[in-house]
């Protein structure tokens, strides 16, 4: 197919959104839009001799730090106490983060897509990418991923050799990154980055059955993966051992009975019960799948209001597991899904319409075989946004847009302000408004809980370059925001973990034993908890294997220096998979900084 301007690229797929309104299939993306073409005089001019020692090169426009007209910021309680506060960490990270992940060598994996052109930190010289299907042997030597410190701010160049554009992960029960899927020469692809200062990525290209563009990754109880959906690819397969190839996927009708003209329901939310039962969601419905034999046991009710899932793009967690009382009665899940976009969001926005997102949160037990979708309210529609879970057992939501859906330019009115939702509070105080960003963070955005209980936010690009001109320009910004548990009132007496106590790792049902120490020491046990928590792979919206376990206290010994706890490891994988985890020990509602620990 011969390369076309991105004017025309936009006909064509404007061609193909009209036709599909009299077709009985549901509506695909006209590949000629999505064509990944070489950058030529479109793209912005980057001087190589600017770059510096590690490859960055400036921003050709500095973004603006005045937020747009129409950018929705939320009032605060003022009787609520410290609403957070946002920083800089780095004015440049390279790449914008289409995805992000936090690895256990204390660094950040931040990625983008292959096919945009040009990023901002150049590959070391002689070591570019040879483009696929380009024209006489044209090379990128441009670098797509990153490893960020998100300590100091330095980014160190990764080099990626197929395309993860809207792609999946998950990190392995040795700290691996497995990565899958993506676009074009990716969309087959298992890439593995493991944790070293020094190492790079390992990638496979023709591994998965089907191509995974737009798929969800899942972790099991024994630590292998499963990858469920992407666009055209109605199945699910299991991720082979490195070097081998699946021959065939396994058909599931759920994802092609739940799609529509707009495809609204890709990167499903996929979340592992503790009965090891999967609830997958997408668009607007839900299933109990078996993965032992990947028979559907269950459906839920419809959650009414829209479409939840890509390119609607609501967001979805799984709330935290409390293990105080297992082994006296099961452990109760509870999925929450909030926001995304009226069903026809996508084909609106192609007319520049753009409907207000989604305000309404469902919120159902999934081990409740009669459970209802329990419905709630935000202060604000929210599409693209993320879903975190805090090491306090709160759950963040925090950027994204209050109109339009995902998708180039489809996305406005920036929410500038994140939410902090309590599930133990009353319904009607479960919401409460935080200190807004100035950083409109929208389509491609990401972000992470961090070791130290702040949260780490980057990316955003509207566009189908890397602009800066742009109503809503690139981002390549790093910020990190301080929840409100991080008042610095309130930090005077914040725990310490001892890194020294603790030997070796959990166990699964075995008692894990560390110390730690407090300014003002406590005379008697208060308000002390212990989590734990799966940091997850973050894209899209959906933070795929996160999941946060309040531990079972055992014993408490209160000392002259320190205090002295042990708890119940989780009791089984199905609980927590294996792998490494953050645990924090968390005193009268401040977190300490987490130590990793792995279960195995």
């Amino acid at each position: 197919m011969a390369p076309t301007t991105p004017g025309l690229r936009v006909a064509a797929f404007c061609s193909a959104l009209l036709l599909s309104a009299t077709l009985a299939e549901p509506f695909l993306f006209d590949d000629l839009f999505y064509s990944p073409q070489p950058v030529d005089g479109d793209a912005p001019p980057l001087d190589p001799v600017a770059a510096d020692d590690n490859g960055l090169t400036p921003p050709p426009v500095k973004p603006s730090n005045v937020p747009p007209p129409k950018a929705v910021i939320l009032p605060l309680d003022e009787g609520a106490g410290f609403a957070g506060k946002w920083e800089i960490v780095s004015e440049n990270a390279g790449v914008s983060a289409m995805h992000l992940v936090i690895m256990k060598h204390g660094k950040a994996i931040m990625f983008d897509t292959t096919a945009l052109g040009p990023s901002l930190m150049r590959l070391p010289e002689g070591n570019c990418r040879e483009i696929p299907n380009g024209k006489d042997g044209a090379l990128d030597c441009w670098a797509h991923a990153v490893e960020f410190d998100y300590n100091t701010g330095e980014s160190r160049r990764l080099k990626v050799l197929t395309d993860p554009w809207c792609s999946s992960g998950a990190v392995a029960a040795d700290g691996t990154l497995v990565q899958t899927g993506g676009y074009a020469d990716g969309d087959k692809a298992v890439r593995y980055l493991s944790p070293c200062p020094t190492c790079n990525w390992v990638e496979y290209r023709f591994t998965l059955a089907e191509a995974r563009w737009y798929g969800t990754q899942q972790i099991l109880p024994d630590g292998s993966f499963v990858v469920l959906g992407g666009r055209r690819s109605f199945s699910l397969e299991l991720v082979p051992e490195a070097g081998k190839q699946n021959t065939k996927a396994t058909n599931f009708q759920f994802l092609r009975d739940t799609t529509d003209n707009m495809e609204n329901n890709l990167y499903p939310f996929v979340h592992l019960a503790p009965d090891g039962n999967l609830f997958v969601f997408a668009n607007d419905r839900a299933v109990i799948l078996d993965p032992r034999t990947w028979a559907v046991v269950r459906k839920l009710p419809t959650l009414p209001g829209g479409a939840r899932n890509y390119p609607a793009s609501g967001m979805s967690a799984l709330l935290p597991l409390d293990l105080r009382k297992a082994g006296k009665k099961p452990v109760q899940a509870r999925v929450l899904v909030c926001g995304g976009a009226q069903k026809d969001a996508f084909a609106l926005g192609d007319k520049h319409i753009y409907p207000p997102a989604l305000k309404s949160c469902g919120r159902i037990s999934i081990t409740d075989p009669k459970a209802q979708w329990a419905i709630e309210q935000m202060p604000v529609g929210r599409t693209m946004g993320d879903m975190l879970l805090l090491p306090t057992a709160d759950v963040l939501i925090i950027n994204g847009a209050s109109k339009g859906c995902a998708g180039w330019w489809f996305g406005h009115d920036p929410v500038l302000s994140p939410l902090l939702y309590s599930p133990k509070k009353p319904r009607a105080s479960r919401f409460r408004a935080l200190a807004a960003t100035n950083i409109p963070r929208m389509y491609h955005s990401s972000s992470a809980v961090l070791p130290d209980a702040t949260v780490l936010v980057g990316g955003s690009n509207a566009n189908d370059r890397y602009n800066f001109t742009a109503e809503f320009p690139t981002e390549v910004r790093v910020e990190r925001f301080y929840p409100p548990y991080l008042d610095e009132q309130l930090t005077a007496n914040r725990p310490e973990i001892n890194e020294e106590s603790v030997s070796g790792g959990m166990q699964y049902g075995e008692t894990f034993t560390f110390n730690f120490r407090l300014p003002e020491q406590l005379t008697e046990q208060q308000d002390v908890m212990v989590t734990m928590y799966a940091p997850p792979f973050t894209t899209h919206g959906f933070s795929m294997n996160q999941r946060l376990l309040i531990l079972e206290i055992q014993n408490f010994v209160i000392g002259l220096d320190e205090c002295q706890i042990s708890v119940t490891a989780p009791p089984t994988a199905e609980l927590a998979p294996p792998g490494y985890y953050l645990v924090f020990v968390v005193v009268s509602g401040v977190p300490s900084k987490a130590i990793w620990v792995q279960i195995q």
